[in-house]
Protein backbone atom coordinates (compact mmCIF):
# COMPACT_ATOMS: atom_id res chain seq x y z
CA UNK A 1 0.00 0.00 0.00
CA UNK A 2 1.36 3.41 -0.94
CA UNK A 3 1.51 5.93 1.89
CA UNK A 4 2.38 9.60 2.04
CA UNK A 5 6.15 9.65 2.33
CA UNK A 6 7.04 12.94 0.63
CA UNK A 7 7.13 11.26 -2.79
CA UNK A 8 4.50 10.90 -5.45
CA UNK A 9 2.66 7.57 -5.40
CA UNK A 10 4.10 6.49 -8.76
CA UNK A 11 7.63 7.14 -7.45
CA UNK A 12 6.99 4.98 -4.40
CA UNK A 13 5.67 2.16 -6.58
CA UNK A 14 8.58 2.54 -9.03
CA UNK A 15 11.07 2.53 -6.13
CA UNK A 16 9.58 -0.65 -4.71
CA UNK A 17 9.55 -2.33 -8.12
CA UNK A 18 13.16 -1.21 -8.61
CA UNK A 19 14.08 -2.80 -5.26
CA UNK A 20 12.32 -6.01 -6.28
CA UNK A 21 14.16 -5.97 -9.62
CA UNK A 22 17.47 -5.53 -7.78
CA UNK A 23 16.58 -8.49 -5.56
CA UNK A 24 16.09 -10.62 -8.69
CA UNK A 25 12.40 -11.22 -8.08
CA UNK A 26 11.43 -10.84 -11.76
CA UNK A 27 14.67 -12.09 -13.34
CA UNK A 28 13.38 -15.58 -14.15
CA UNK A 29 10.29 -14.48 -16.06
CA UNK A 30 11.77 -11.21 -17.24
CA UNK A 31 8.31 -9.68 -17.04
CA UNK A 32 7.04 -7.08 -14.62
CA UNK A 33 3.61 -7.36 -13.01
CA UNK A 34 0.68 -6.21 -15.16
CA UNK A 35 -0.97 -2.86 -14.54
CA UNK A 36 -3.88 -4.69 -12.87
CA UNK A 37 -1.49 -6.58 -10.59
CA UNK A 38 0.32 -3.35 -9.65
CA UNK A 39 -3.01 -1.69 -8.91
CA UNK A 40 -4.03 -4.55 -6.65
CA UNK A 41 -0.64 -4.99 -4.91
CA UNK A 42 -0.13 -1.31 -4.15
CA UNK A 43 -3.72 -0.09 -3.94
CA UNK A 44 -3.20 2.56 -6.64
CA UNK A 45 -5.00 3.72 -9.76
CA UNK A 46 -4.13 2.59 -13.26
CA UNK A 47 -2.66 6.06 -13.89
CA UNK A 48 -0.21 5.61 -11.00
CA UNK A 49 0.67 2.08 -12.17
CA UNK A 50 1.33 3.34 -15.72
CA UNK A 51 3.48 6.20 -14.43
CA UNK A 52 5.55 3.78 -12.32
CA UNK A 53 6.20 1.54 -15.34
CA UNK A 54 6.98 4.63 -17.42
CA UNK A 55 9.53 5.68 -14.80
CA UNK A 56 11.22 2.27 -14.94
CA UNK A 57 11.24 2.51 -18.74
CA UNK A 58 12.77 5.99 -18.59
CA UNK A 59 15.42 4.67 -16.18
CA UNK A 60 16.31 1.94 -18.69
CA UNK A 61 15.17 -0.94 -16.50
CA UNK A 62 12.20 -2.02 -18.60
CA UNK A 63 10.70 -1.89 -22.05
CA UNK A 64 6.97 -1.75 -22.55
CA UNK A 65 5.04 -3.36 -25.38
CA UNK A 66 1.44 -2.30 -25.79
CA UNK A 67 -0.88 -5.20 -25.14
CA UNK A 68 1.95 -7.47 -23.93
CA UNK A 69 3.23 -5.76 -20.79
CA UNK A 70 6.55 -4.48 -19.48
CA UNK A 71 9.71 -6.56 -19.63
CA UNK A 72 13.10 -6.18 -17.98
CA UNK A 73 16.04 -5.03 -20.05
CA UNK A 74 19.00 -7.42 -20.20
CA UNK A 75 20.93 -5.51 -17.50
CA UNK A 76 17.96 -4.39 -15.39
CA UNK A 77 18.95 -6.28 -12.23
CA UNK A 78 22.45 -4.80 -12.24
CA UNK A 79 21.19 -1.31 -13.13
CA UNK A 80 18.55 -1.45 -10.39
CA UNK A 81 21.18 -2.43 -7.82
CA UNK A 82 23.38 0.45 -8.83
CA UNK A 83 20.51 2.96 -8.81
CA UNK A 84 19.81 2.14 -5.17
CA UNK A 85 22.52 3.60 -2.87
CA UNK A 86 22.52 0.60 -0.54
CA UNK A 87 22.61 -1.72 -3.53
CA UNK A 88 25.51 0.22 -5.03
CA UNK A 89 27.43 -0.05 -1.75
CA UNK A 90 26.82 -3.80 -1.61
CA UNK A 91 27.93 -4.15 -5.23
CA UNK A 92 31.09 -2.13 -4.54
CA UNK A 93 31.91 -4.20 -1.46
CA UNK A 94 31.62 -7.40 -3.48
CA UNK A 95 33.86 -5.95 -6.18
CA UNK A 96 36.45 -4.86 -3.58
CA UNK A 97 36.48 -8.34 -2.04
CA UNK A 98 36.97 -9.88 -5.46
CA UNK A 99 39.82 -7.49 -6.23
CA UNK A 100 41.45 -8.20 -2.86
CA UNK A 101 41.40 -11.91 -3.59
CA UNK A 102 42.98 -11.30 -7.00
CA UNK A 103 45.72 -9.13 -5.46
CA UNK A 104 46.52 -11.82 -2.89
CA UNK A 105 46.68 -14.46 -5.62
CA UNK A 106 48.91 -12.26 -7.79
CA UNK A 107 51.18 -11.51 -4.83
CA UNK A 108 51.57 -15.26 -4.17
CA UNK A 109 52.32 -15.95 -7.83
CA UNK A 110 54.95 -13.19 -7.98
CA UNK A 111 56.53 -14.47 -4.78
CA UNK A 112 56.68 -17.98 -6.26
CA UNK A 113 58.24 -16.69 -9.47
CA UNK A 114 60.82 -14.67 -7.57
CA UNK A 115 61.62 -17.68 -5.39
CA UNK A 116 60.68 -16.00 -2.12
Amino acid sequence: MVEWAGKFAYQQVADDLRRRIADGEFATAGKLPSLAQIQKQYGVTVTVARAAIRQLTTDGLAVSHQGKGAFLTHDATQAARLSDPSGAVTELRQEIESLRAEVVELHERVSTLEGN
